[in-house]
């Protein structure tokens, strides 16, 4: 069951590479990413990089990692995949999941939690994010 909004975020690319053509036919893409927002109501920024892979009915799969910290220096990391297709003039929708791991008190919650998220992004690498918590 979708539970709480965990996190929302505003994602800027801040590099995109060519990795490898899988098998010829397959390009793989690696991007990484700053965003700032908030986690568990806390504001946060971020740092990402995620590869996805062009599948063959013209969906992508992506798989990447991240950190992020608070203001005060409390941090946490994240590792996620998800599905992604194309919806016009090249911006993506994605859909997947993130697990999480922390050693601070703002964000220990985060380590018991599957978080399922939302992420679009424009052409020109200007994104959102929204995470809920799936109970």
């Amino acid at each position: 069951m979708l539970g709480d909004r965990i996190a929302e975020l505003t994602t800027t690319e801040t590099g995109r590479r060519v990795l490898a053509t899988v098998e010829g036919l397959h390009p793989a893409v690696e991007v990484s990413m700053t965003g700032t927002g908030q986690v568990l109501g806390t504001p946060v920024r971020e740092f990402a990089t995620y590869e996805s892979e062009l599948r063959p009915d013209g969906s992508l799969f992506g798989e990447g990692q991240g950190v992020g910290m608070s203001e005060k220096g409390e941090a946490y990391s994240w590792h996620g995949s998800g599905i992604g297709h194309f919806t016009g003039g090249g911006a993506v929708s994605w859909r997947g999941t993130i697990f999480f791991e922390s050693s601070a008190d703002t964000f220990l919650r985060l380590n018991d939690v599957v978080a399922l998220f939302e992420f679009d992004n424009d052409p020109q690498g200007s994104g959102r994010a929204v995470l809920y918590e799936w109970k």
